[in-house]
């Protein structure tokens, strides 16, 4: 305790600093956890969470035994998995790319061409995926033109995957690839001098000196990946979703605020699921980790 408290003193400037952030999280990250107990209460707003009758574990039951459990799972897990995937490569592979870029200016203007769609909130970003792809967008304008049937991207549900991890792709991929080329802009020149004068080509140099460099970046960024794997934001599923799609786009989130807020009202129910969501979350983070752990010796702690 001495030894903190030294530590304290010492550094008092910089936890003083640190206060309001800390007071933020406390304030809207840790006492709202209190709410957990809804889960676990048949919640009545009227009574409010001291005198709603406790159910234990029958929300999480129903939850188990609903009907479209097993839909919600898959869909959830697969678009999760997949834009994992997706998302972890090609912003990789794009930093490694425009870092060989020699010209500053265009490099600069294509990072900032690319990171610009973030930026862009998610129902613009959806209203102008459904007006490209719609049956009168211009994607189906020159399918048409070149003799093609068009394609219900909007309606049909098996383009949604596909719209919806290509979409997230295209708004995140510039953002993404920040930390990576600012990583790739400390690595040592001296060590592709060597390189190439023990005739390293361009490839080689890319795989052996500056991939090395990121892959501590590129498996932490993983394995906080991880910890949201079941988390498929809210917002864009449920923009995104139709009637002639919902087979693939009812995710858990959406699923929850139906139950919760649109057929049953039921607000314990949504807390229930919305506490399987973080275990199962918190599980995977702390597997990914381990395995990464043991595996290539990179880990979060």
């Amino acid at each position: 305790m001495s030894k903190i408290m030294k530590e304290f003193k010492k550094h008092w400037q910089l936890y003083l600093f640190i206060l309001p952030a800390l007071i933020y999280i406390i304030i809207f990250c840790y006492v709202p956890m209190g709410g957990i107990i809804i889960a676990f209460q048949d919640y009545d707003p009227a009574l409010g969470v001291f005198k709603s009758s406790f159910v234990g574990f029958a929300k999480l039951k129903m939850f188990f035994s609903s009907y479209y459990f097993s839909t919600i799972i898959i869909n959830t897990l697969a678009l999760s998995f997949f834009s994992l995937i997706v998302n972890t490569i090609f912003p990789v592979v794009f930093a490694l790319i425009l870092n060989e870029v020699q010209s500053p200016r265009f490099k600069k203007f294509v990072q900032t061409l690319s990171s610009a769609p973030y930026f862009i909130s998610l129902v613009v970003l959806v209203g102008m995926f459904n007006m490209f792809l719609s049956n009168e967008g211009f994607i189906n304008q020159i399918l048409t033109t070149l003799g093609l049937n068009p394609i219900n991207f909007v309606g049909d549900s098996k383009y949604f995957r596909f719209v919806y991890i290509l979409s997230g792709l295209w708004q995140g991929l510039g953002w993404w690839a920040i930390i990576y080329i600012g990583a790739l802009s400390n690595v040592d020149k001296s060590l592709h001098e060597a390189a190439v004068l023990d005739g390293a080509n361009r490839l080689q140099r890319i795989w052996h000196i500056n991939l090395p460099a990121i892959k501590p970046i590129i498996l932490v960024l993983l394995i906080m990946s991880f910890g949201s794997l079941m988390s498929v934001g809210f917002e864009k599923a449920f923009l995104m979703q139709n009637p002639g799609n919902r087979e693939v786009s009812e995710v858990i989130a959406t699923y929850s605020y139906m139950v919760t807020f649109k057929t049953v009202r039921d607000f314990g129910f949504g807390s229930a699921v919305g506490l399987f969501n973080s275990v199962i979350n918190f599980i995977l983070l702390i597997v990914a980790n381990t395995i990464s752990k043991k595996v290539t010796k990179e880990s979060l702690i």
